[in-house]
């Protein structure tokens, strides 16, 4: 299972569309940017630079976590992980 850390922006979108795309399961949770949302310490070990979307893959490579931030690495790794949309 992805979560998926985002709020109603272009960036955030971009993801929402790769998973239903892709295919792949995933839980959303909103992170309130107008409210200051992505300064909590609980999304800054998601997210370092407190910029929407983040996600964290529970089965990412070997097995294990991995937490990415920024719409276009994003893409790239679910595009690399599924074979889809990338050459």
């Amino acid at each position: 299972m992805i979560e998926v850390y985002s709020w109603a922006t272009p960036n955030g979108h971009k993801v929402h569309i790769m998973l239903e795309e892709c295919g792949l399961p995933y839980r959303v949770h909103a992170v309130d940017i107008g409210a200051g949302e992505q300064f909590a310490p609980e999304f800054l070990a998601i997210s370092p630079n407190n910029k929407i979307p983040a996600i964290v893959d529970h089965d990412g490579p070997e097995g294990q976590p991995i937490s990415l931030f920024e719409s276009g690495a994003i893409l790239l790794y679910l595009a690399a992980k599924t074979g889809r949309f990338i050459p």
